[in-house]
């Protein structure tokens, strides 16, 4: 199923298109199936930055990330910072909701967990000038009708049509 994909291009860096995906979810499935989508194509060191009001489907995006990889159960990570879960790849789910500083930031280990498996950040608003600029960016937005999302993802563009 293809989930009303749009290809637009965003700008261009150094000769490069960069294309920005954008995917239509109808429900929390579609939602998962997206973030199912999206782990198919992981190596297993990617950062996942996540944009998104409360309630937009962040953690329903990394529920099906994560079951794509063999991952049962899942749970936003907000009073722990950050979990941990094993499955094909190891994969650290943090909650920056409650950071807003470098200092705040450093002192979740975020640091230490770079280049050691998959990074999903939920609430990467509040830690963008730190997100390395290979961090795949994924905005989720609500829309008019309470069931549905816009899901733009940034830094997957030659994966574009494995994602759809």
């Amino acid at each position: 199923m293809c989930y009303n994909m749009n290809l637009v291009k965003t700008e261009e860096i150094v000769g490069q298109r960069r294309i920005m995906i954008e995917l239509t979810s109808h429900s929390v499935k579609d939602t998962e199936e997206i973030g199912k989508r999206i782990a198919s194509i992981l190596k297993g060191d990617e950062i996942i930055a996540l944009f998104g009001d409360l309630g937009a489907g962040k953690t329903a995006f990394t529920r099906g990330l994560c079951e794509e990889l063999g991952i049962d159960e899942v749970h936003s990570p907000t009073f722990a910072i950050v979990n941990e879960y094993s499955g094909r790849f190891v994969v650290y789910h943090f909650d920056m909701y409650r950071i807003h500083t470098e200092d705040e930031l450093y002192s979740t280990g975020y640091y230490d967990y770079l280049q050691s498996g998959i990074i999903v950040i939920e609430w990467s608003e509040n830690i963008e000038s730190e997100l390395d600029e290979s961090a795949v960016r994924i905005k989720i937005s609500k829309t008019d009708d309470e069931n549905t999302r816009v899901i733009a993802i940034d830094g997957m563009d030659e994966y574009a049509d494995t994602i759809c």
